[in-house]
């Protein structure tokens, strides 16, 4: 296979993913604000900050209300994680990969792109977009089920799954953070009485708030939903369950020992950790650097299967650390 198309492959499996995720956490996030008193809820900022892109956003949207970031997550060309961007990246991949990929599934995608084009500038209001987010989630788990079903199992379906499942870590790990730190502050007394609540929005940001109680059968807890999120061996959104499938398709590709050793420290690092004992400070520390374990991960699948294209990432991934401790001072300093 062409590095070309292997980069095309997992690129476009990427922005897929990416874009369906985003999807649910500004869903989810509206939910949430419906949930917790006036005068506690998180507001909508905290999703720009934890993307590492807030000074890019002030410079643009002087108000940062709700129809400013939901506009800016979902609907803005010039933001490159925005649903928009993704999915118009997600098709310019599919376009050039009409040989590899089924044409049912290409069909399904150009389909989905041109409603969601003629669709999205009147469906951002309060009232239209919690349909239209669902829409787009489920528009995506349909081009996912057709490339499941009707894809060969070659190595352009490995390099997918490649990709799916790496985007996958990288946002449950975002949305683990931004749900359960960004969005409510931790040392806040009045809090306490709305953690159940809490928790249950990052449940449902991944959509595993039934497989949840299937697994625990207990009310949601903190410590339990870190465990079924990040440790989970059988829930297809866990970080620990994603690094598994990396492994599997990375096996059946030739060289992959380098990339091999780099995974099985992500996976060592998530096992090893002390969830039970990771205070807010401590989690923010923990997805940090699981996040920078994520990344070496990626960058060493790049330097060997496609070399010399660049990083087609966020430009702001590399530096998304950084961009979470700015927050934090933030906070901590009251400007936020």
């Amino acid at each position: 296979m062409l590095a070309r198309v292997a980069e095309n492959v997992y690129w476009f499996a990427r922005y897929m993913e990416r874009a369906e995720n985003t999807a649910r956490l500004v869903n989810v996030n509206a939910h949430l604000l419906l949930d917790l008193p006036r005068g506690i809820a998180p507001g909508w900022l905290p999703l720009v900050d934890i993307s590492g892109s807030r000074d890019a956003f002030d410079t643009r949207y002087p108000k940062a209300d709700d129809r400013d970031v939901v506009h800016y997550l979902v609907a803005d060309p010039n933001n490159p994680g925005s649903i928009y961007s993704s999915l118009r990246a997600a098709r310019e991949n599919a376009r050039t990969l009409r040989e590899v990929l089924p044409t049912g599934a290409w069909e399904m995608l150009n389909d989905f792109h041109a409603a969601f084009v003629r669709d999205i500038g009147s469906s951002l209001t309060k009232r239209a977009r919690f349909n239209f987010l669902n829409g787009i989630v489920r528009s995506l788990q349909l081009v996912s089920g057709a490339l499941d079903g009707t894809m060969n199992r070659n190595a352009a379906h490995t390099f997918l799954l490649l990709g799916r499942n790496l985007e996958r870590t990288d946002m449950t790990s975002r949305i683990v953070d931004v749900r359960s730190a960004q969005l409510l502050p931790a040392a806040t007394p009045e809090l306490r009485p709305f953690e159940s609540v809490q928790w249950m929005s990052v449940l449902k940001s991944l959509s595993a708030y039934q497989m949840y109680r299937v697994a625990v059968r207990s009310r949601v807890r903190r410590a339990d939903v870190l465990q079924f999120l990040l440790r989970n061996d059988q829930f297809p959104r866990a970080c620990l369950f994603c690094f598994n499938q990396v492994e599997l398709f990375l096996r059946s590709l030739p060289r992959s020992e380098p990339v091999l050793d780099r995974l099985e420290a992500a996976r060592a690092y998530v096992v090893r950790a002390a969830l039970d004992s990771l205070d807010q400070p401590g989690l923010h520390g923990f997805i940090d650097r699981l996040q920078l374990h994520i990344n070496e991960v990626h960058e060493g699948v790049a330097r060997l299967y496609f070399p010399g294209s660049g990083d087609r990432g966020l430009p702001d991934r590399a530096s998304r650390a950084e961009a979470r401790s700015v927050v934090r001072r933030r906070r901590s300093s009251g400007t936020a």
